[in-house]
């Protein structure tokens, strides 16, 4: 991380999250998320499945909505006003503006969803195309560059079907880092890859890491967390039930449910 702990505190977060609850029909899926990430801070998501882990990613990007809680990213409130309606409501935003913030975030899932009809460059490409409007020419260098920064310049003219998962996640990643987001979200990225090569896509986010991009990665790859993250998260159940520093949290950890689950995956 780029600031001292005595900085961060002083700074606005870029992602605050308070009282958030997510309910699917009687499932109750998140139970009151309170959740704080500095600007520049890599946090790792840790928990068994079903504990809510991916869901509050949905909901940061805007991808669900949810029932009660705020979500501030950058400053700014997700899917609402600032302020509320004089009842006390607060007012939905328009879809070009939840487009706009949604555009701030970049999200990288564990299956690539890449375009199977295009190459590695066009869907790079196609965001800065279709949501910014630039042309084919202004947006090329970008795709490049990106391509190049994820190891995949030489890929460029490939489609994915021609690309291992490694690969096909490598251009996901710089897909995402298109529209010049302000926080990425990573879902599991390397769960759906074959075990020798998992490590290509750990190091573009080692990279990210170092650049200073605020992160937030859902994974279970425990070196990744110790050797990278600034904070590691545990959820079971709906709940956020022990956060702190990577080494501690799993050398140490302090709730049972924690210390039930690193005993099954460690």
């Amino acid at each position: 991380m780029t600031t001292s702990a005595a900085e961060s505190a002083r700074i606005e977060p870029m992602v605050r999250i308070t009282g958030l609850h997510k309910e699917f029909g009687p499932l109750h899926i998140l139970k009151g998320i309170d959740l704080d990430v500095a600007p520049g801070e890599v946090c790792v998501l840790l928990g068994p499945s079903g504990s809510g882990k991916s869901t509050l990613l949905r909901c940061i990007n805007q991808l669900e909505t949810f029932e009660a809680g705020e979500v501030w990213v950058g400053g700014e409130r997700v899917g609402y006003e600032h302020d509320p309606l004089p009842d006390g409501r607060l007012k939905r935003l328009s879809d070009k503006e939840i487009a706009a913030q949604r555009a701030r975030v970049g999200m990288v899932f564990q299956r690539f969803n890449l375009f199977p009809h295009m190459t590695a460059l066009g869907n790079v490409m196609e965001a800065p195309i279709k949501v910014s409007g630039l042309s084919k020419e202004e947006v090329k260098p970008l795709a490049m560059s990106l391509l190049e920064r994820v190891g995949m310049a030489d890929r460029a003219d490939h489609y994915p079907a021609e690309l291992s998962g490694g690969q096909q996640q490598r251009v996901a990643i710089a897909r995402a880092m298109a529209m010049k987001p302000e926080l990425m979200l990573f879902d599991e990225p390397t769960s759906a890859l074959d075990p020798e090569l998992v490590g290509e896509v750990l190091s573009v986010l080692k990279d990210l890491a170092r650049e200073g991009m605020t992160m937030i990665v859902v994974t279970h790859e425990m070196g990744f967390a110790r050797e990278v993250a600034d904070k590691l998260m545990f959820m079971s159940d709906g709940y956020l039930v022990e956060e702190g520093d990577p080494v501690e949290v799993l050398s140490n950890p302090q709730h049972e449910r924690t210390k039930n689950f690193l005993s099954k995956v460690l």
